[in-house]
Parts: C-alpha cells; structure tokens; sequence
C-alpha cells in the first residue's frame, strides 16, 4: 500500500471518516422512524401512479422535498454498503421516498430478502407497529 498517498491526504481521509461517522448515526436514528410510518401493506398494495395538472404549489415543494430526501438516503445507504451503517435498509427507505420507474419492482425484490425483513419487523415491533406485510 501506498502510504505516502495517505499521508499526503490526510484532510480528505478526516472527511470521509466524519462522513461514515455521521451517516451511521443518521441511519441509526432516521431509519427507524421512517420504517414504523410506513403503512403495514406498502410492499403489497397496488401501485397507479395519478397525475393532475391542478396540483398547487405545496403539492410539488412537498415532492420535491421528498425526492430530495429520498436522494440523499440512496445516496447514504450507497456509502455504507462501504462504511459501518445500513446499506440496505438505507437504501430501501430511499426507494420509497423517490419517485421513478420501475420503483415498485426493485423494492419488492429487496424485500424478498429474509435478513431485510426481520430488520424491517424488529424496527417496527420495538416502535409498538404491526409486522409488514411483504409480497
């Protein structure tokens, strides 16, 4: 390994430490709020996305920020896929708050997983929630 390189970025490694640190601490305190919201049929129910041109102002400020959210969880649960922290469950609960193509599919597939359930359930049990229902 190529320690000069290290020693010559130090700053940057600081950085990237502070980023793992509080990611993990974001994960550990967000996700589980956003998990024991969800409605118990979320990963079942039957997806038809309505648009209306009459929406207002708060309609779209509300997506947006939403969307913006849910980016920066993909964006999280992406770094700690390398970093201390859950990736996946990062991930997944950045699906649900995104909007695009194909969402539906690739969250059920997630969810097939057995270890993503069980975190899923637990987080939700320990909040007083009833179990999800997954497809």
């Amino acid at each position: 390994m190529n320690w000069e390189w290290l020693e010559g970025h130090e700053v940057l490694l600081y950085w990237l430490g502070a980023l793992s640190l509080i990611s993990f601490l974001a994960g550990i305190l967000i996700i589980p709020i956003l998990v024991a919201r969800m409605d118990s049929r979320y990963f079942v129910r039957d997806v038809s996305f309505r648009t209306s041109a009459k929406r207002g102002l708060g309609h779209w400020i509300k997506r947006v920020g939403k969307n913006a959210l849910g980016g920066a969880l993909l964006f999280a649960g992406f770094v700690m896929l390398f970093v201390p922290g859950q990736g996946i469950l990062t991930i997944l609960i950045g699906l649900t708050l995104v909007d695009f193509p194909g969402k539906t599919q690739i969250q059920r597939k997630l969810v097939q997983i057995k270890p993503v359930q069980r975190s899923l359930n637990w987080m939700r049990l320990r909040k007083g929630k009833e179990k999800l229902i997954f497809p």
